[in-house]
């Protein structure tokens, strides 16, 4: 599918403010951002990534959470436990609780935030965001390499597409993706794994209803990774498209919001995903847009795993997943359930286009929910 074109996505010439509180909050937080080059807003982005999964384990660790842990324990297994027709009734709602809204851990989280968004708007150096994951206390050597490397090679393609020397930008991403995967214990592969996983696995959903806030902040990242990928792509490939990447950082910024969590644009509800939000990395190499996405679940699922309450053993769950992840052979997905998958969660809810506009989501159901009706159907006696 390396040739479908699936760039269907509208130019916008310009961001739409409609009111005076929006306005305020669109220059507060554009201008916290605007000294930062790209560079260092990626380096930020791994800092404050190793830096939220040891927060994670902070509040976990937490004497003072322990009933709070013992509760949203409680609603998980709840959740587990439904058949799939009782859970598509509870709207996937784990017991009651919503994707974006207040977790059950309360200032703690808004205090962790805050944290991170201070450390986002520092211009660390690529040493610092290597180091980060190096000295993160929930990775060892192995996983912060295999963080690293995908740093590497995710930087590598942006610096593809913002350099005007490079003619000939397929060959050197098909390069880049040979040199990514000549380490192959470091590297995850070219085909997409079992999409499903990311919803179905022992610790599913716990990042993203046990902390909506930093889920929405890391999420925020990662599409801002993925809209600056595709921005900087549509500009290569027609210069009416010149200023994207502006716009781009401009609404990232408006979804992150102020240090307490008050935002703009709402922050995604569902994991950013390649074909959705940069489809035009997927029409020109859909290798490198599915190591991106494998890259971005693997985080989840390990995000998942440290937030998941009362967890004895988190670092053999850790390394079972990455070992998992970086199986080339196992748990694979065809191309028509990965983009299923990947679409499913609605453009909208991971975050938005990079460039044309969306102003509500095109979707009424989560993506568990459409995944949960979708597997109903095709288990249904004919």
């Amino acid at each position: 599918m390396n040739n479908t074109s699936v760039g269907w996505l509208a130019p916008a010439k310009s961001l739409v403010t409609t009111a005076a509180l929006t306005v305020a909050l669109s220059l507060f937080t554009s201008v916290a951002g605007a000294q930062q080059s790209m560079s260092e807003l990626f380096n930020a982005f791994d800092v404050t990534k190793a830096a939220a999964m040891e927060k994670l384990v902070e509040i976990n660790d937490n004497p003072t959470t322990q009933e709070a842990r013992d509760g949203f324990k409680m609603q998980l297994n709840m959740m587990a436990n439904m058949s799939m027709s009782e859970a598509m009734a509870a709207g996937m709602g784990h017991g009651g609780m919503v994707a974006g809204t207040n977790g059950p851990f309360g200032e703690l989280e808004v205090q962790a935030r805050v944290t991170l968004i201070s450390g986002l708007r520092s211009q660390p150096t690529g040493s610092d965001a290597e180091a980060a994951f190096e000295n993160s206390a929930p990775l060892n050597r192995h996983t912060a390499e295999v963080f690293k490397h995908g740093r590497n090679f995710e930087n590598r393609l942006y610096a593809i597409y913002t350099d005007n020397a490079i003619a000939d930008k397929q060959a050197a991403v098909t390069e880049a993706i040979e040199e990514y995967l000549s380490d192959d214990r470091h590297s995850v592969g070219t085909a997409p794994k079992n999409s499903v996983y990311l919803i179905t696995h022992p610790h599913a959903s716990a990042f993203k209803f046990g902390f909506p806030k930093l889920s929405g902040l890391l999420w925020s990242n990662q599409w801002m990774r993925l809209a600056a990928l595709e921005a900087a792509i549509l500009e290569h490939l027609d210069q009416e498209f010149a200023g994207g990447l502006d716009i781009v950082k401009q609404r990232y910024w408006n979804k992150i919001g102020s240090a307490g969590g008050m935002t703009m644009f709402p922050a995604p509800s569902e994991l950013p995903m390649a074909p959705a939000i940069t489809p035009n990395l997927y029409s020109q190499s859909e290798p490198a847009a599915i190591i991106l996405d494998n890259l971005n679940v693997l985080d989840a699922v390990i995000a998942d795993i440290l937030a998941y309450p009362n967890l004895d053993d988190r670092g053999a769950a850790i390394d079972a997943v990455v070992a998992e992840f970086t199986n080339k052979e196992t748990n694979l997905s065809d191309t028509y359930d990965y983009l299923l998958f990947a679409l499913r969660g609605g453009i909208y809810n991971q975050g938005g286009p990079a460039i044309g506009e969306l102003a509500q989501s095109e979707r009424n159901r989560s993506r568990s929910a459409m995944d949960m009706e979708h597997a109903m159907i095709m288990s249904s006696p004919q």
